[in-house]
């Protein structure tokens, strides 16, 4: 289970540095649902290099939005099941 986790959080934090520009594409539930994820990491990621976005500049709102957060409580809700 532990090399489960290390691997899932090497993955996670190779994947999460994506630049901050606008693209054509515009972000739906889903992929709110992967910021939301990687936040931890692209948090890190942020503070070394302004050039890594948060969130996707170009979301179609709402549902970017819903799936960001819904994410978002599940991470913590892993993280808090970690330290108990």
């Amino acid at each position: 289970m532990i090399k489960i986790v290390l691997i899932l959080i090497l993955f996670l934090s190779v994947t999460s540095c994506a630049s901050a520009g606008v693209t054509e594409y515009e972000y739906g539930f889903f992929s709110g649902m992967w910021h939301g994820l990687i936040l931890p990491f692209s948090s890190i990621g942020w503070l070394f290099n302004s050039d890594i976005g948060i969130v996707a500049l170009n979301n179609n709102g709402v549902p970017y939005y819903s799936g960001w957060v819904v994410s978002i409580l599940i991470t913590l809700g892993f993280y808090g099941s970690l330290s108990t």
